[in-house]
C-alpha cells in the first residue's frame, strides 16, 4: 500500500468512525441501543444508501481512493473490533456454567433452542420453498437455515448491548451468554452442514464430526483448564510482560487463544471470548489493565467492527414486505414462546421470563452472518438474504430497547437477585448508556 493510499484509507476510517458514534449517539439520545445505531451508520454510508444514492462518490471514497487493499484491510479491522468485543465480554462474564447456574441455562437452551429449531423445520411444508431457494438448488440446506435462522441468540450484540447498560455482570447477563454460547456450538455445526449439502450435495460425516469435536474440546479446555493454567503462568517470576505491559499481555493472550483457535478451525469468536474469560478469572492481573484496553476497543474498533457490518450490507439487492412480515413476526413469536416456555421451566416467572425470553431473541450479529454464509454458498436468495438481515437488526433493537425500558423503569432484570436489585434502584439514564 502506498502513502496515498494509506492517507485515503484514514479518510475512510475517519468517516466510518465519526459516523459509527454519530449514529450511536443519536439511537442512544431517542432511548435506542448505541449498537443498533452504530449498525445504521455503516448502511448509511455503505451501499445500500451512499453507494445507492451516490455511487460515484462512494466509488471514489471507498474503493478508487482507497486502493485494491481496501476489502482486506476492512476485514481486519471488522475481526480485530470482534475479537475485541467478545474478548471483554468474557472477561466481564464471572462464573460462565457455574453450578447455580447450570439447571436454568440448560433450560433455556434446550427449549429456548431447540424448540425453535423444530418448529422451524416442521413449518417447512407449508412454506414457499421457491420463494426463498438459491442458485444452489439445495432442499435440505434450505430447510436447516430457516431451523437456524428462528432459534439463533446473537453474542456480540447482546453482549454490546449488555456494556452499553452496565450488566455484564450479573447473573441476568451469564445465563443469556451462556444460552447463546451453547447454541452457537451446535447451531454453527448445523450451518457447516447445510453448506457442505449445498457444495456437494452429500454430507461429509468425517470433516464435520472431526470440527464439531475440536470445538467442544477447544471450548472445554478453554472454559475449565486454561484459566487455572493462566493464573501460574501470570504468577511466573519469568513472566516479565505481564508486569511491565499488563494491557500488552492482555492482547498477546488473545492473540494466543485466537491462533490456536485457527489452527483447530474453531470459530474465533469462542476463542476471543474464552481468552476474556480466563483473564478475568484471574485477580492477581491488574484491573486497570482490562480498563484500559476497554476503554480503546469500546472507543475505537468495536464501533467500528458494528459499523463495518452494517457497510457490508447490500439492502437494495431484494426485498420483500411480505417476506420480511412473514419471518419477523413468525420467528419472533415463536422463539419468544420457547424462550418463555425455557424460562418457565428453570422456574423464572413474571418478567423474570419475559426479561430472558426478549434478550434470547436477538439475532444481531450471528443473523447477519448466517444470511452471509447462506447467500454467498446459493442456499438463499437476494429477497431472503435481505429479510435475514433486517430480521436480525430489528430482533436486537427490540431486545435492547426493552432492556434499557426496564432498567429505566427502576425493575430488575432478575427479581430475586441482589445484583440485579441494586441496578434497578438507580434507573438508568440515557448518558449511562454510552461506551
Amino acid at each position: 500500500m502506498t502513502s496515498a493510499e494509506f492517507g485515503s484509507f484514514t479518510l475512510v476510517l475517519l468517516l466510518i468512525l465519526a459516523a459509527a458514534h454519530l449514529f450511536g449517539y443519536l439511537f442512544q439520545r431517542l432511548r435506542q441501543p448505541r449498537v443498533v445505531g452504530e449498525i445504521v451508520a455503516g448502511i448509511v454510508i455503505g451501499p445500500s444508501v451512499l453507494g445507492h444514492f451516490a455511487p460515484h462518490f462512494s466509488s471514489a471514497i471507498f474503493t478508487a481512493g482507497a486502493g485494491s487493499k481496501f476489502p482486506v484491510l476492512l476485514f481486519f479491522l471488522y475481526n480485530l473490533g470482534l475479537l475485541l468485543l467478545m474478548f471483554h465480554s468474557g472477561a466481564e462474564t464471572r462464573n460462565l456454567f457455574g453450578r447455580g447456574d447450570r439447571k436454568e441455562t440448560s433450560w433455556l437452551a434446550g427449549v429456548g433452542t431447540g424448540l425453535p429449531f423444530i418448529l422451524g423445520l416442521l413449518a417447512v411444508p407449508w412454506l414457499p420453498l421457491d420463494w426463498l431457494m438459491g442458485p444452489a438448488r439445495q432442499h435440505s440446506s434450505l430447510v436447516l437455515v430457516i431451523g437456524i435462522a428462528i432459534a439463533v441468540t446473537s453474542i456480540p450484540v447482546i453482549s454490546r448491548i449488555f456494556h452499553d447498560l452496565r450488566v455484564l455482570h450479573t447473573r441476568f447477563a451469564r445465563l443469556v451468554l451462556g444460552v447463546a454460547v451453547l447454541e452457537d456450538i451446535v447451531l454453527w455445526a448445523v450451518l457447516g452442514i447445510a453448506t457442505a449439502l449445498a457444495k456437494s450435495g452429500v454430507i461429509p460425516r468425517r470433516e464435520i464430526v472431526n470440527h464439531v469435536a475440536a470445538t467442544i474440546v477447544f471450548f472445554v479446555v478453554g472454559l475449565v483448564l486454561m484459566p487455572r493454567l493462566l493464573r501460574r503462568i501470570n504468577s511466573a517470576r519469568w513472566n516479565v510482560l505481564s508486569t511491565a505491559s499488563p494491557a500488552g499481555y492482555l492482547v498477546v493472550v488473545l492473540l494466543v487463544y485466537s491462533a490456536v483457535a485457527s489452527a483447530f478451525d474453531v470459530s474465533l469468536v469462542f476463542a476471543a471470548f474464552l481468552a476474556g474469560f480466563a483473564v478475568g478469572a484471574d485477580q492477581l492481573l491488574p484491573a486497570d489493565a482490562l480498563a484500559s484496553l476497554g476503554r480503546v476497543s469500546f472507543a475505537v474498533f468495536i464501533p467500528i467492527y458494528f459499523a463495518i457490518v452494517g457497510y457490508r450490507l447490500d439492502l437494495g439487492k431484494d426485498f420483500s414486505l411480505s417476506m420480511l412480515a412473514l419471518f419477523v413476526i413468525g420467528g419472533c413469536v415463536v422463539k419468544l414462546i420457547s424462550a418463555g416456555m425455557g424460562a418457565r421451566l428453570a422456574r423464572f416467572r413474571g418478567l423474570d421470563a419475559i426479561n430472558l425470553a426478549i434478550a434470547l431473541n436477538a439475532r444481531g450479529g450471528p443473523g447477519i452472518v448466517l444470511a452471509s454464509v447462506a447467500y454467498d454458498a446459493g442456499i438463499i436468495n437476494g429477497a431472503f438474504f435481505t429479510t435475514l438481515v433486517l430480521m436480525a437488526v430489528i430482533t436486537s433493537q427490540a431486545a435492547g430497547a426493552w432492556l434499557e425500558y426496564v432498567l429505566r423503569k427502576g425493575w430488575p432484570l432478575l427479581s430475586a437477585h441482589p445484583e440485579e436489585i441494586a441496578l434497578a434502584t438507580e434507573p438508568i439514564a440515557p448518558r449511562q448508556l454510552a461506551a
